[in-house]
């Protein structure tokens, strides 16, 4: 008879699992507490530069839209504020500045070329390179604001529409009406016309419910009227973050300028973060 000896008992007891599920959450427990504050540190940090990132964009746009106003014509509305917006701009041609013939925009056109003239023809010659001007865009002359008819472009006085459809390449450049020898005469010293483009025409910022919103295509009128529902620049009113808005708008004594204030807040109402940024923008004035 031969015995074999006896093998040891392999496995591990309860209380040893146990042991081993007490040791493993204690030692999980002490990570946690030197892990939770850097992690939530490094979300809030991420969540500052979203909210600064999106006031930066919304105010870098805004900024580069007011230094293409029309001379005086940003004005403050209900929860913001809105200006006409240029795109190009150029001379035209009078009769002080030596010229014997051409398509004049305040007298009477004394064309090169024989032919019928009238009063005021619905066309003028631009000085120097053509600048980007396009069919239904508007031609504006010595805008000085609300108060000072015709030279206010809200008004109409000093807006005349370049009728086609199509870019123009050379002059003369065609009118659909010529409302500047008609109304009491007030051209720029310096000959010199803003084109304000059809698309834009007015553009208005507001801020409410939360939402930074752009608008483009507003009327030339008071009040204006804006179509549509508008581009979201910052803030949501159904999400987050929550944009609010402090905007101060005066001009200087000699009104040559003015300066734009602009405080855009952006909150993020769960975590209670918010950023403020501050810009100040000049507005050139002088027509």
């Amino acid at each position: 008879m031969s015995f074999r000896p006896r093998q040891p008992n392999c496995g591990f007891t309860l209380i040893e699992m146990i042991m081993v599920i007490v040791i493993t959450g204690i030692l999980a427990g002490i990570v946690a507490v030197f892990i939770t504050k850097p992690v939530q540190g490094y979300a809030d940090s991420v969540r500052r530069a979203e909210l600064t990132d999106a006031a930066d964009v919304a105010l870098r746009r805004m900024t580069r839209d007011v230094r293409l106003a029309l001379p005086n014509s940003l004005r403050t509305v209900a929860g913001g504020f809105e200006f006409i917006m240029t795109k190009s701009g150029g001379r035209y041609r009078e009769e002080t500045d030596g010229s014997t013939c051409g398509n004049f925009i305040y007298s009477t056109d004394i064309d090169c070329a024989p032919g019928v003239e009238t009063a005021s023809e619905n066309d003028f010659d631009v000085l120097g390179a053509m600048p980007a001007i396009s069919g239904g865009d508007r031609i504006v002359v010595y805008n000085l604001g609300a108060g000072f008819a015709p030279a206010d472009a809200y008004g109409g006085g000093n807006v005349a529409t370049v009728s086609g459809a199509v870019a123009i390449a050379a002059n003369p450049v065609p009118l659909a009406a010529n409302p500047f020898p008609t109304s009491p005469p007030l051209p720029s010293p310096d000959a010199r016309f803003q084109v304000v483009g059809s698309t834009d025409l007015v553009v208005r910022y507001t801020c409410a419910g939360g939402v930074l919103t752009r608008f483009a295509g507003c009327s030339l009128a008071t009040p204006s009227v804006c179509p549509g529902s508008g581009a979201v620049l910052a803030g949501s009113a159904a999400a987050e973050p929550k944009a609010s808005c402090t905007i101060d708008y005066s001009s200087a004594a000699t009104g040559r300028s003015g300066l734009l204030l602009v405080t855009l807040t952006l909150t993020d109402t769960p975590s209670g973060e918010s950023v403020s940024l501050f810009q100040q923008v000049r507005v050139d004035n002088a027509p």
